[in-house]
């Protein structure tokens, strides 16, 4: 299959996934959800979900998308006194620290969110950025064998890739997602060499481990395939200075 044809399938089941969740009227605001990782009622159960996991509870830092749907995951990490390293939103500005220490109990509803990220937070280097225990990510959909399918960006892969040339993730990082049951598909979902599969998804109904045999993560950033926008980015100058990479 082409790039091409590639980019085509995925954006076909991107629309099919967006215009489903607005056709039940399981989606909750922003909305429409066309073009988002899409927020879902029950979103604050999935959470619950997850949580259980040893995996979960075993980190101290995790590192977390700033969609509306993972809110939930990110105010849970900062109530147990987790680290949240957020990417900020297309990675315009890098990425932000959450330390709970320094944030007052009660306003950690509002530092959990996007707005009061960069109130509560501060923006970081990326050699500060510390070793993360458990990934956050966002989905619009994931099949059977742990294949994401994200809102089409490639920013999620590049804040993966960004993560393992700095060393502060691996392969054996756990990576977990809460989406909405109709979120998980039967379809195949072409895997591209940038992208990443997921360990756990967590539904309002359930909480799935995903098969080991189909795990893929990237080793690190595929500089061939960086665009020029990405290649403009603030922080990929930085990463490059940091590794002496010159492609």
């Amino acid at each position: 299959m082409s790039s091409v044809e590639v980019k085509k399938v995925k954006e076909q089941l991107r629309r099919k996934i967006w215009n489903l969740l607005e056709e039940r009227n399981v989606a909750l605001f922003p909305r429409p959800v066309h073009g988002r990782i899409p927020n879902f009622k029950g979103a604050d159960t999935a959470a619950r979900m997850l949580i259980k996991l040893s995996e979960w509870n075993e980190a101290s830092v995790v590192k977390s998308n700033p969609d509306s749907p993972q809110y939930h995951l990110r105010l849970q990490a900062l109530r147990e006194g987790k680290v949240v390293v957020m990417a900020t939103p297309r990675l315009l500005n890098g990425f932000i620290i959450l330390d709970p220490r320094f944030i007052p109990q009660y306003k950690l509803p509002q530092a959990a969110t996007i707005a009061g990220a960069f109130k509560y937070g501060r923006p970081i280097s990326l050699r500060e950025i510390p070793r993360i225990d458990l990934i956050i990510t966002g989905c619009v959909a994931v099949n059977g064998k742990g294949v994401r399918l994200g809102k089409g960006g490639g920013y999620s892969e590049l804040e993966y890739g960004i993560l393992r040339e700095l060393g502060v993730i691996d392969e054996s990082t756990p990576i977990v997602t809460t989406i909405h049951d109709l979120q998980v598909v039967q379809e195949d979902i072409p895997l591209e060499v940038h992208d990443y599969t997921v360990d756990y998804y967590a539904t309002p109904s359930r909480l799935v481990k995903l098969d080991e045999r189909f795990k893929y993560k990237p080793r690190g950033i595929y500089w061939e395939l960086l665009t020029p926008d990405k290649r403009q980015l603030r922080v990929i100058g930085e990463l490059m200075e940091l590794t002496k990479k010159t492609s």
